[in-house]
C-alpha cells in the first residue's frame, strides 16, 4: 500500500510520467481498495425496469385505456426513481412498485374528482375463482367481465389472480386490512362468476 509520507513509491520520470513499476503498484492498490459502487441509476435499471411489462398489464386493466396506462406507468417509474433511496436493494421490488402504481392511480382519480367505487360485502355464497391461466391469457369473455367490475374489485382480482400477490402483500400495496382484501376478492370473483355464467344478483 502506498505511504502518503513517501515520495519515492511512484518513480517520476524526467518527462513527468510514472515508471511502469510504480504505476502498476498504484493501480493495483486502487483497484483492490476502491472498487466503484453501482450507481443509483444502475441499481434502478437492474431491479425496477424488468417489472415494466407487469406494471403496464395491470395499469391497462385498471384504466382500460392504453394511453392512460402508459401515463400511469411513466409516473410510477418517476416516483419510484425519486424514492429509490428508501428501497432496500434485492428485496421485493415488485410489491414496492405495485404499491406506488396503486397510489399514483388513486391520486389521479382524486385529482379528477373521482374515486374508485367501493362496495360493501354481502353474502354471495362461496366465490368460485376464474382459472388463473384464463385470466392471465386474456380470454376475451373474461377480459370483458373483468372490465365491468368496480375498480376496487377489479384491482383486487388482478393483483390476486393475475399478479399472484399474497393477501398480506395486497394489504400492504392497497393500504387496507387483510380482511378488506379478502372481502374485495370474494366480491370481485362472485361478480365475475355471475357475468361469465350470465346470471345476475337479486
Amino acid at each position: 500500500m502506498l505511504d502518503a509520507n513517501r515520495r519515492d513509491d511512484v518513480a517520476i520520470r524526467p518527462g513527468g510520467g510514472a515508471s511502469p513499476a510504480g504505476l502498476s503498484t498504484a493501480l493495483l492498490t486502487t483497484t483492490s481498495t476502491e472498487r466503484p459502487r453501482p450507481s443509483v441509476e444502475d441499481c434502478f435499471e437492474r431491479e425496477a425496469l424488468p417489472m415494466m411489462r407487469k406494471l403496464y398489464a395491470t395499469a391497462y386493466r385498471l384504466t382500460r385505456n392504453a394511453a392512460d396506462a402508459e401515463d400511469l406507468v411513466q409516473e410510477t417509474y418517476l416516483r419510484a426513481f425519486r424514492a429509490f433511496a428508501s428501497y432496500t436493494p434485492d428485496t421485493n421490488i415488485r410489491a414496492w412498485l405495485f404499491s406506488i402504481l396503486y397510489h399514483v392511480r388513486t391520486d389521479s382519480l382524486r385529482k379528477s374528482r373521482r374515486s374508485p367505487q367501493t362496495i360493501e360485502l354481502v353474502d354471495d355464497g362461496p366465490a368460485v375463482a376464474p382459472p388463473q391461466e384464463a385470466l392471465a391469457g386474456g380470454q376475451e369473455d373474461i377480459v370483458r367481465a373483468l372490465d365491468l367490475l368496480p375498480e376496487v374489485l377489479r384491482t383486487a382480482v388482478v393483483l390476486r389472480d393475475i399478479q399472484d400477490f399474497s393477501y398480506s402483500q395486497m394489504a400492504s400495496i392497497l393500504g387496507v386490512p387483510t380482511g378488506t382484501v379478502m372481502s374485495r376478492i370474494h366480491r370481485g370473483r362472485a361478480q365475475l362468476r355471475r357475468a361469465l355464467t350470465g346470471t345476475h344478483s337479486a
